[in-house]
């Protein structure tokens, strides 16, 4: 089951969920819509994102040999006055665009 999780204020992102959105790229646009109380993540690839928003790069850190990574989110957390406490989050991926929509 892919999941998605906020942890020490970083975001953890699933092995799967990694190599369907991202593939080889190592660099994520994110931004935080508060409108949607969600943060929008989509590889660096996708020149769209940043016609629409704008969005901050963040490293897609490894975190274990099966694949999982993570995004620092400290910043966008604070920023936007997020809770920032541990725990599993709800997502929604758009495939068709490599979009992952966060709900905070």
């Amino acid at each position: 089951m892919v999941s998605v999780a906020l942890q020490s204020s970083h975001l953890f992102l699933d092995s799967e969920l990694v190599k369907k959105i991202f593939g080889n790229v190592h660099y994520a646009y994110a931004t935080y819509s508060k409108e949607q109380h969600r943060l929008l993540i989509t590889p660096v690839s996708s020149q769209w994102f940043v016609k629409l928003y704008e969005p901050t790069q963040f490293l897609l850190k490894s975190r274990n040999l099966k694949g999982d990574k993570t995004l620092a989110i400290r910043e966008i957390l604070i920023d936007n006055d997020i809770d920032m406490a541990d725990r599993v989050v709800t997502f929604e991926i758009v495939e068709k665009t490599n979009l992952i929509k966060v709900q905070l």
